[in-house]
């Protein structure tokens, strides 16, 4: 009976707690207006790299990114995030031509994304299974450092597409 007196105010914590959680939620739509959530993706390791095309480190990175999502698509995904005033079609033959198979994500530029801020590109977020951030990187990045981060190697030789 005491328990019942506090349900209202256990059951207004948990909303408050739902909605803050789905506050974080990357919700952006790709290249072709299909809308992607970071929330669909839990169960999964989630690499969110903020990228541009003008961007030489940027574009220097993506090979490592999409050899990445080759090889362990099964475990991981790859979202690109591209940030910057461009026309879709402009961004879409960009990743055309650089083979890029996993999803390129549109946001507007802004320094402040849903997941923290956004200082410099390129940046990513390595994202746990969990929906929790585990790590943050800024500047280019490498399937070796995601490899270590999210504790995988696959044996024997690594694709290189």
């Amino acid at each position: 009976m005491e328990l019942l007196r506090f349900f209202p105010l256990i059951l207004i914590i948990g909303v408050i707690g739902f909605v803050q959680a789905s506050d974080n939620d990357l919700v952006l739509a790709d290249v072709n207006n299909i809308e992607h959530r970071l929330s669909d993706y839990r169960g999964k390791w989630v690499v969110v790299n903020y990228w541009a095309t003008w961007c030489p480190p940027c574009v220097e990175e993506m090979p490592e990114l999409e050899f990445f999502y080759q090889n362990y698509k099964d475990k991981a995904m790859v979202l690109g995030v591209n940030m910057e005033d461009a026309p879709v079609q402009k961004v879409k033959a960009f990743v055309e031509e650089h083979m890029i198979s996993y999803p390129i994500l549109l946001a507007e530029p802004d320094r402040r994304g849903p997941l923290g801020e956004i200082p410099a590109l390129p940046t990513t977020f390595i994202i746990s299974p969990e929906g929790k951030i585990v790590k943050t990187k800024i500047g280019k990045i490498t399937m070796r450092y995601l490899e270590t981060i999210i504790g995988v190697k696959k044996s024997g030789k690594i694709s290189r597409l």
